[in-house]
């Protein structure tokens, strides 16, 4: 049974629950991720995502180039142990609608990151496709709490 160890991202880049969130975003563009996990040493303490970016920060205009990770990152973030089986983990992440999961070892200890492309790429591709179909639903946008933001399709109001 292929365990998560033998399909995961090693040596992950972590933050500081004090780095800010240029930092994330910079980070984040350098190594072309949309996640990175925030640790306190190496304790796992949260994750912060592109998407945490935008909807706790940008969109609530709380963003200031020194605002900290701490204040947009998702806490008690989703997790699995580095010997857990693949099957395990890809059933978590259906049930939970996530792409991707810190990895920790026995001792608590961030040791990776497991995302769907590398149980696609390492693991079982038609397990990896029904994980991916799954954590896609809805494939509609929710459009019930529509902003001011809000124009035509395709973005912007529309002219008088």
């Amino acid at each position: 049974m292929t365990q998560v160890s033998d399909v995961m991202t090693r040596g992950v880049r972590s933050l500081s629950p004090k780095d800010t969130v240029v930092m994330a975003a910079q980070a984040m563009q350098e190594l072309d991720v949309g996640a990175l996990p925030v640790c306190n040493e190496d304790r796992l303490v949260g994750i912060v995502t592109d998407r945490d970016l935008v909807l706790r920060g940008l969109a609530q205009a709380r963003l200031d180039p020194n605002t900290p990770v701490d204040d947009v990152m998702s806490r008690q973030p989703l997790w699995c142990f580095e010997n857990q089986p693949i099957e395990d983990v890809m059933a978590y992440m259906e049930k939970s609608q996530v792409r991707r999961v810190p990895v920790i070892d026995q001792n608590n200890h961030l040791v990776g990151m497991v995302s769907l492309g590398d149980l696609a790429v390492k693991g079982d591709q038609q397990q990896a496709a029904r994980a991916l179909r799954s954590i896609s639903e809805p494939a509609q946008p929710d459009r019930s709490h529509q902003s001011q933001a809000s124009g035509a399709a395709g973005g912007g109001a529309s002219e008088p």
